[in-house]
């Protein structure tokens, strides 16, 4: 973009501006300059005066898209300095990535290399650590370099980490031993350094979800993860600019005004939390004064760029300018009116600079003009500007076009023709795992959680217990049943215990019931397990005639991807992430099978679901056939209806809707229409699997949404969906689906990666109080937003509305949605908020599918303990859709105690404020309210009887028989021996995650896993003593004793006893005659058969035993061996 930049110096008003930059000519105020027209005079203004640019918006929503501009113009990513939150109340709980950010941000600007800044008034008032301490706490981990580890963790206190057992979180950091693991602000992975005595011997990022190390770092830059530290008088953001830096202030009139309301706001705050005795102190410290703010800014060379004339300075000003430039309005995709201008701009001889996103569109775009008659020449690095009459197309992304008369110059975006590309990134490369195993990773025990215990059923956890057995100090799971008894369970036999998930149903007041312990020794257990077993039986024979049905009829093998697929992906006016790529091309490789698909899409609300489902449509059209997009609310439909029109605009493809806005006889005509083919995509509600509708030829079903379909819906959509592709969207499966992803009966994709640009949504957990939420609504339509709140009681709606029409004052109009109005009332409701008439929408849960609404920033919810986690979760996705920043209230009652499933609930969606939380949110949601049936109600008491891990085991093995496969055999061997096998507290201090490696341990079944494990436990804690390392082989021999037929082997004093569950009497008459074993080995071949082996004082106990299993191995398969030869033999012989 140099050359555009060079070229724009010539208005003569923009070198009058060089001038006064240079020559004290400043503050100047310059009128006539939209957004777009701001961004490119400074940029060229900075560029010709070697300065750094400093632009001041008084929004996040305007800086997002200067930043985006100004990246363009430049070539280098502004730093982007926007406000944290300040006033935070007693019992809130908030998430901290704003602060984070922003932390980076002073630390990149107090290095002295950025070239632009954004920042926003608020951004500036807020002071901040000085230069000099935030230099002093940011540590910088070197490979070789020294540091005094008993001092390290001070300073990480100090610079605002918190200590954690597990990093899993910005700001923690955890020290076992000389392994340091840390996760600064900066970083995209934590680090974990490993220290030799003083020096730093190893350095590496790891995953948080599988602890383990993914790459090798030389370095790493550790920064503070708090931006006001101890021992510092606050100081201002003024330090940070670049000395010489230009300052450009956007409109300085609404800038003047955020200023003056922040700092009323902030006395305001802080008098009432000294009223309340909440704070102590003088909060408005932390800000500067208006005064102080103004004579900063006075000292840079400051230029106050306005759109429209005006009076009001903040600053007095040397240099008055008027420039004539034009912001070009959007075409909204036509290229006919868009041909139209660009003919004037060619016969009115001025010179037109197109911009596009790609080259790949740039072409297009080119060959689109070309066939209307105009001819532009390609010039993708725009190394010279079109002449006179000239058209050039080159690859880059303004928010907006523009027109300066002056040079006879109009520059024209992308989203002047097509559609807005700003915000095109080239997609970061990560490596992504199965998200199987992720999702099976969230779940961890903690003292008091239900267990289940594969032989002895439902027990209370109640945490490790050390317990000396002959001299030998071992660690015990401790379970408690019902009547007081208590079970020891050996930690080496952790795999025989799993977490319960399941509930033990509903009580009469609508919470979910604790499900009751076992007796130890009683009956019960094996009755339930046997129920379960006949009703996943009963689940199986349904599954696999379903599954059957679906392989057996022949499904349609779509065609590989043509010219008209990969145009149609290039419209897409967004970076597609690396998730939705993965997800693309799984479904585009199901679709071209020639069997039925049945995918399940799972990603976090607002991550482009819809975009992914719509490129599988596109591929299904291409082909000749119908697709049909299922949808729970009228007003869903009408959203899909407005993307897929505006996505396949350039394509010849047929769209209609059908829902109760049609009358009777345009649901004549779209249903005569669909019978003829006439129809391409049928979007719709439950009106889709209506008896009457007959397509032509579907190839392609999408369900949208699907947590919002009942039962019935599902059964007649499972009729739908024999013979054709299916594809299911949601953001927080509801844990049928996804028990049965997770079990493999469906395909799952997901989409975790969060949109280039997406803001976190500002998080509170707090009790009910109106004023406080009054004064959020207030900010809200202060700053021209709008605010959802829910009371999800029809009969006191209308009364909670007046209530907040009283609070917030009549300029305000509060309106009422809810289920029980008429549906041409209840869309006319919605209309008001999307046309921005109505600032306050009181609401029941109809919104958790509503409509999408960008300028609707702060959600507020009444009750937030009686609903769903998913729900929550899938409300709040409905916040937070713009580059504002957006706020979530989740309140409950004041003073109410919250019930232990209420508490869950809230702990949930405090932790998970994050990206991504769909997926986290659906396994806790698996935990609070159980697994559900997988095809009908009448399952549920099974599974709620032996707990979802169980009954997910019973129905596997129920499916293999079912198919006639041969069922999974699991032996089992118990090893209970006088070796000190074990991981001590001093390794692994944290008694969870001590926990979670004695499980994983126990479930080693190979060689290989027990590499793989130990290797994790080198680079997570450092080299195992002697226990860790005999624990492994403990599980080794358990491993190798169960194959070899053995179910126990225990230790008293010298005797090894081995219990034989396939008693194979040719192999232990074979080991008792080897001459190693003679006159030491007995056999008992009563009930319970065994051999029990003396031990010599030579003896290794875990080598003995190895040693034993291994022979006892070989001769029973050397024999079986012989057999087969026999067989083979006889065979050759008949033949």
């Amino acid at each position: 973009m140099e050359q555009l930049l060079q070229t724009l110096l010539r208005i003569p008003e923009a070198g009058a501006l060089a001038a006064a930059v240079e020559g004290g000519g400043c503050p100047a105020a310059i009128t006539g300059l939209g957004p777009v027209h701001r961004a490119q005079i400074a940029a060229a203004v900075a560029a010709e005066s070697g300065r750094p640019l400093v632009m001041v918006c008084d929004h996040e929503g305007e800086a997002v898209r200067m930043c985006e501009d100004l990246e363009a113009l430049l070539g280098c990513r502004p730093v982007k300095l926007f406000a944290r939150e300040l006033f935070v109340r007693a019992g809130t709980v908030i998430s901290r990535q704003w602060e984070h950010s922003r932390i980076a941000a002073l630390y990149e600007l107090s290095a002295e290399r950025c070239r632009a800044v954004v920042c926003t008034a608020e951004g500036l008032l807020q002071k901040t650590s000085p230069v000099e301490r935030l230099r002093e706490a940011a540590i910088t981990l070197e490979v070789g370099a020294r540091f005094d580890l008993g001092d390290l963790p001070r300073r990480l206190v100090d610079a605002g980490y918190s200590r954690t057992a597990q990093v899993e979180g910005v700001g923690q950091f955890a020290l076992r031993g000389g392994i340091l693991d840390v996760y600064s602000p900066l970083m995209d992975a934590p680090v974990r350094c490993e220290f030799f005595d003083d020096e730093i011997d190893s350095l590496g990022a790891f995953d948080t979800v599988t602890q383990r190390r993914t790459k090798n770092l030389p370095s790493a830059l550790l920064l503070p993860a708090a931006e006001l530290l101890p021992g510092a008088e606050p100081a201002s953001v003024f330090d940070y600019l670049p000395p010489d830096a230009l300052v450009c202030v956007g409109e300085t009139g609404r800038v003047g005004e955020r200023v003056k309301n922040v700092l009323w706001q902030a006395r305001e705050d802080t008098e009432s939390l000294l009223a309340a005795g909440e704070k102590d102190g003088d909060l408005v410290r932390l800000l500067m004064t208006q005064g102080e703010w103004l004579e900063r800014l006075g000292a840079f060379p400051v230029c106050m760029m306005e759109s429209l004339p005006t009076s009001r300075y903040p600053l007095n000003p040397r240099t008055l300018l008027s420039f004539s430039a034009k912001q070009l309005s959007a075409y909204g995709g036509s290229i006919e009116s868009a041909a139209g201008d660009l003919e004037h701009y060619r016969d009115a001889e001025f010179a037109v600079l197109l911009l596009c996103g790609n080259p790949t569109r740039a072409k297009n775009l080119q060959r689109m003009l070309r066939e209307r008659g105009l001819t532009a020449a390609l010039d993708f690095d725009c190394r010279t500007m079109p002449g006179r009459g000239e058209l050039r197309i080159a690859v880059g992304a303004l928010s907006a076009g523009a027109e300066y008369p002056q040079l006879g110059l109009a520059v024209l975006t992308e989203g002047q023709l097509t559609a807005s590309s700003a915000g095109k990134k080239a997609p970061v490369r990560s490596a992504r795992k199965d998200s199987r195993q992720k999702l099976l990773s969230y779940t961890d025990l903690t003292p008091g959680d239900l267990v289940v215990h594969t032989h002895h059923g439902i027990g209370r956890f109640d945490g490790i217990r050390k317990m000396p057995v002959d001299g030998v100090e071992k660690d015990y799971i401790k379970l408690a049943y019902a009547g007081g008894d208590s079970l020891y369970v050996p930690a080496t036999q952790l795999d025989l215990i799993s977490k319960y998930i399941g509930g033990g149903g509903i009580s009469a007041d609508g919470e979910p019931r604790p499900a009751k312990l076992n007796k130890l020794g009683g009956s019960d257990w094996s009755k339930q397990k046997s129920r379960a077993k006949a009703a996943a039986k009963d689940l199986a024979k349904g599954l696999i005639a379903l599954y059957a049905e679906r392989q057996r009829r022949p499904g349609f093998a779509f065609s590989p991807d043509s010219p008209w697929q990969t145009e149609f992906e290039e419209a897409f006016d967004y970076a597609e992430t690396d998730d939705q790529l993965r997800c693309i091309a799984d479904i585009k490789k199901d679709m071209e099978r020639p069997v039925p698909m049945d995918r399940l899409l799972c990603g976090d609300v607002g991550y482009g679901k819809t975009e992914v489902a719509l490129r599988a449509v596109m591929k299904c059209i291409l082909d000749g056939k119908q697709a049909a997009i299922l949808v729970p609310t009228t007003v869903l439909a009408q959203q899909h209806f407005s993307t897929a029109v505006s996505r396949f605009r350039s394509f010849p493809v047929s769209i209609r809707v059908l829902s109760r806005f049609q009358t009777p006889g345009q649901v004549r005509q779209i249903l005569a229409d669909l019978g003829a083919g006439k129809v391409d995509v049928l979007i719709g509600t439950h009106k889709l699997l209506q008896k009457d509708i007959r397509f032509k030829d579907l190839g392609l079903l999408v369900v949208d949404e699907e947590q919002r379909f009942g039962v019935t819906h599902k059964e007649k959509l499972k009729e739908i969906s024999k013979q054709v592709d299916v594809l299911t969207l949601t953001a927080t499966p509801i844990p049928r689906t996804l028990n049965m992803a997770l079990s493999g009966i469906r395909d799952m994709s997901t989409l975790e990666e969060p949109p280039h640009n997406r803001q976190p949504v500002q998080t509170y957990v707090v009790e009910h109080d109106w004023a406080m939420l009054a004064d959020a609504m207030r900010r809200e339509i202060d700053r021209g937003g709008q605010v959802y709140y829910l009371h999800n009681r029809v009969e006191s709606i209308d009364m909670t509305a007046g209530r907040i029409r009283k609070l917030i004052g009549e300029d305000a109009r509060v309106v009422v949605g809810h289920g029980k109005m008429q549906e041409r009332e209840l869309s006319a409701v919605m209309q008001q908020m999307v046309e921005g008439e109505a600032q306050v929408l009181v609401c029941t849960t109809i919104i958790e599918t509503g409509i999408d609404i960008a300028n609707v920033n702060t959600l507020i919810i009444e009750d937030a303990d009686r609903m769903g986690l998913a729900q929550l979760h899938q409300i709040r996705g409905r916040i937070g859709r713009s580059a504002r920043r957006a706020y979530a209230y989740m309140t409950y009652r004041p003073r109410k105690v919250l019930s232990e499933v209420a508490s869950k609930r809230l702990t949930a969606i405090r932790e998970y404020v994050e990206f991504g939380s769909g997926f986290k949110i659906a396994m806790r949601d698996l935990e609070i309210r159980g697994a559900g049936n997988l095809l009908g109600p009448e399952q549920s008491g099974y599974m709620m009887s032996v707990g979802y891990d169980m009954y997910l085991q019973l129905l596997e093995d129920a499916v293999l028989e079912e198919r006639g496969e041969k069922k999974r055999v699991v032996s089992e061997c118990a090893a209970d021996l006088t070796v000190s096998a074990n991981i001590p507290d001093r390794y692994v201090p944290d008694s969870g995650q001590r926990m979670d490696l004695y499980r994983r341990i126990a479930a080693i079944r190979s060689q290989e896993d027990a590499a793989d494990l130990l290797d994790e436990l080198m680079d997570r804690y450092g080299d195992p003593p002697k226990s860790v390392y005999a624990l492994l082989d403990v599980a080794m021999l358990r491993a190798a004793a169960a194959k070899a037929g053995i179910s126990d082997i225990s230790q008293r004093g010298d005797k090894l006893r081995f219990v034989i569950a396939d008693f194979d009497t040719e192999a232990i008459v074979a080991l008792c005659a080897s001459p190693k074993y003679r006159r030491r080995l007995s056999v008992n071949a009563g009930e319970v058969p065994a051999i029990t082996l003396v031990l010599t004082p030579k003896d290794q106990v875990l080598e003995t035993a190895l040693t034993l299993v291994e022979d006892l191995r070989l001769a029973a398969g050397g024999r079986e061996g012989a057999a087969d030869v026999v067989k083979s033999s006889d065979t050759q012989t008949d033949k």
